[in-house]
């Protein structure tokens, strides 16, 4: 289920997002180069290592 959670997240973060940021312009260039779907599974995958990140150093998430 959390792997899901993810790939939805990246989707959401690839697609929906308006305000930009590094994750999403790096998603989409690579969308650019080697298909959405393996981008959307990379976003997901960075997502999951800055959320662990995140959570183990009690850190707030900041958009810059």
């Amino acid at each position: 289920m959390l792997r899901k959670a993810l790939y939805e997240a990246a989707n959401v973060a690839l697609n929906q997002v308006k305000r930009p940021f590094a994750l999403q312009a790096w998603g989409r260039k690579m969308a650019e180069a080697q298909g959405a779907k393996r981008a959307r599974t990379a976003v997901a995958r960075k997502l999951a290592a800055l959320l662990h990140s995140l959570w183990l150093n009690e850190a707030e998430f900041r958009w810059a």
